[in-house]
């Protein structure tokens, strides 16, 4: 490890250089990608040279309890041993998780699909609950929401929702969100107080262009209708939504929120890249980890992931085994803990795979 963090400290070094050079901007392209990679590697060597910096703290220390004779000045230095050991040893598991391989879609934007599922109007409305979270969410984070495809009931339930959101280390965030969502409540048409169980699925992945995928033409049949709901007369009147078939595979997206058919086609060609690129990710993983027990970060939809019980105001995660009992606060889109949590299983179950 001290070698690797020697080699990145180097790397680094170069990169500081490089953009104190005259001409650095000269070319803009190659600067941003310097500026990133940069960026990606600070919080890296700000640890290591607080592991070396705490390292150094402790010889000193040494040094100095072999020098002195004063039991009072021995026992300070003592305790600043300590104090530095206690601190480098902290550095030390930070730093086994920073040089874990980071995901290279971290930083990218997230493309979200939630569907009703088993229950009914019940299901759907809670699908509407899922999609105020997340929005919510999004917007604690500054993030933009963008709405591609939106299907309402007449209780004002959602069948369908599919949107993005636009943010930096959206996919980072979001990306344990994928799976079988379970609520368990009384619903307001339950005269007898009886609870229901519903679910709703939900889909994440990471936005790709077109560029980062193979779409050839041929490969995908377009089809062109009326776009329904709200939207004023334009949006009923012409054949705008679109809807692509990636013949293929069997794939389906359609959009529908832009008044422009060019553009309702162009969001659909990056949902359906991005669908695409998921579908290799699965393949490829479970090629070498068919066995895995863990499901935490594979996104996998069919299993139930979270249940959300609101007659015990609890939350639970049943990937990790945690219960919350703040519901309320969860559904208005306070769902960092919970992420946060996750994601901390991730990285231990990658440290653990990676010191076998």
């Amino acid at each position: 490890m001290l070698e690797k963090l020697k080699q990145v400290e180097s790397k680094y070094e170069e990169l500081c250089a490089r953009m104190e050079q005259p001409d650095f901007y000269a070319d803009p392209q190659k600067a941003a990608k310097i500026l990133k990679e940069q960026r990606e590697l600070e919080p890296l060597i700000t640890a290591y040279r607080a592991w070396r910096t705490a390292g150094q703290r402790m010889e000193e220390a040494m040094a100095l309890m072999a020098e002195e004779s004063d039991p009072e000045l021995r026992q300070l230095c003592q305790e600043e041993f300590q104090e530095a050991k206690t601190e480098k040893e902290a550095l030390e598991e930070q730093l086994k998780i920073l040089l874990l391989p980071r995901d290279p879609n971290d930083d990218k934007s997230v493309i979200v699909e939630i569907r009703g599922g088993v229950g009914g109007e019940e299901s759907a409305l809670f699908a509407h609950s899922l999609f105020r979270m997340y929005s919510m969410y999004a917007q604690s984070k500054r993030w933009s929401v963008e709405l591609l495809n939106y299907s309402e009931t007449e209780l004002g339930g959602v069948r369908e929702a599919d949107f993005i959101i636009h943010g930096q280390g959206a996919w980072s965030r979001l990306k344990f969100e994928s799976g079988v969502h379970r609520v368990q409540r009384v619903p307001e048409t339950e005269s007898g107080g009886r609870i229901h169980t519903s679910t709703a699925t939900v889909a994440v992945l990471p936005e790709m262009e077109q560029v980062d995928v193979d779409l050839r033409p041929e490969d995908i049949e377009m089809q062109v209708f009326r776009s329904s709901g709200a939207g004023g007369q334009h949006i009923n009147k012409t054949s705008s939504a679109v809807r692509l078939i990636h013949k293929p595979t069997g794939i389906v997206v359609s959009c529908q929120q832009e008044r422009s058919q060019v553009q309702n086609r162009e969001k659909c060609m990056n949902m359906l890249a991005s669908k695409l690129y998921e579908m290799e990710q699965e393949r490829i993983t479970s090629e070498y980890a068919a066995d895995r027990k863990s499901k935490v970060g594979t996104g996998m939809r069919n299993e139930r992931i979270r249940t959300y019980n609101f007659p015990q105001g609890r939350v639970t995660d049943h990937r990790i085994n945690l219960s919350l009992y703040q519901i309320d606060a969860i559904m208005d889109g306070a769902i960092d803990e919970l992420i946060d949590a996750l994601v901390t299983a991730d990285q231990a179950e990658k440290l653990r795979k990676s010191e076998e």
